[in-house]
């Protein structure tokens, strides 16, 4: 663990913190919630060219939006989140279609595998949540083999989720000295994190595809409401006045990032970093 990870841990209590973590993305009914964005998450896995890959791990795989296509193409694929639930419909999900895939309940920050387990690991939109990114990169690093690859794809602080985490934050603050996690989508922190253990990273801002509800804000709004553990969790922590305030401000993200037409509501401002990068043939050694 880094200097910069102890002290954060000292300070807001990493194992209250992960609890909190683990239980917010178990509630709702986030499975349900990610099939509007399969498309989109399909088509950046596509983009990624795991071809040379034979293994490959998946952090922060939630229901197997990632890892179930990659075993569609036949790569081995291990998928590993916090959620129990979402990795129990992972599980379910690859036994009915008969794909040899392993889905893990852990963490992002403690990987259950050996040292150079993998040809390649991706996150899309999952390990940039885990609270000690300094801890993340060590262990993405630990797993990967030597010149296997590493493949993010993470919000920015400019984008809808990133605007909308900011809104909820205002209700459900998180505690003093938390690492936001839209700094994953920050060009200079992203390379300053990867830099002593991965080489060859290439950075690029894209927008998230094929993002599709066929509902308008209000219809959006009710779905994160219900769906999703952050968003839920801050609607049902709000007072009535704070309810109000953060409705007005996730009817507006949603109005000014998203475009509507014949009835179907497209986020045009799901900007994300995805992070391209090379697992060093030597570590230096972290402290």
């Amino acid at each position: 663990m880094t200097m910069q990870n102890t002290a954060n841990t000292q300070h807001f209590g990493i194992d209250a913190i992960k609890a909190k973590h683990k239980a917010t993305w178990e509630d709702g009914n986030y499975a349900e919630f990610s099939t509007y964005m399969h498309d989109g998450a399909l088509e950046i896995l596509h983009g990624w060219d795991l071809s040379k890959a034979e293994t490959l791990l998946d952090i922060g795989c939630g229901s197997g939006q990632t890892a179930i296509p990659a075993a569609k193409m036949g790569i081995k694929v291990t998928g590993i989140d916090i959620a129990e639930n979402l990795i129990k419909h992972a599980r379910k999900a690859a036994k009915k279609l008969n794909l040899d895939t392993q889905f893990d309940i852990g963490d992002a920050e403690d990987l259950p595998y050996e040292d150079n387990s993998f040809d390649a690991a991706v996150t899309m939109i999952g390990a940039m949540f885990a609270p000690q990114p300094d801890q993340v990169v060590s262990e993405f690093a630990r797993v990967i083999k030597p010149g296997g690859k590493l493949c993010m794809a993470n919000w920015t602080s400019a984008s809808m989720p990133g605007q909308m985490f900011k809104a909820v934050a205002e209700i459900t603050p998180p505690p003093p000295g938390f690492i936001p996690p839209v700094l994953w989508g920050d060009e200079e922190t992203v390379s300053a994190r990867l830099g002593d253990q991965f080489q060859d990273i290439k950075l690029s801002r894209k927008a998230y595809p094929q993002w599709h509800y066929p509902f308008d804000e209000d219809g959006v709004i009710n779905l994160f409401r219900e769906q999703f553990g952050p968003v839920k969790r801050a609607f049902e922590a709000a007072s009535v006045v704070q309810e109000t305030k953060l409705y007005d401000s996730l009817f507006h993200i949603y109005r000014n990032t998203s475009k509507t037409q014949n009835g179907v509501l497209t986020i045009t401002g799901g900007e994300y970093l995805e992070v391209f990068a090379t697992r060093s043939l030597a570590i230096i050694a972290q402290n």
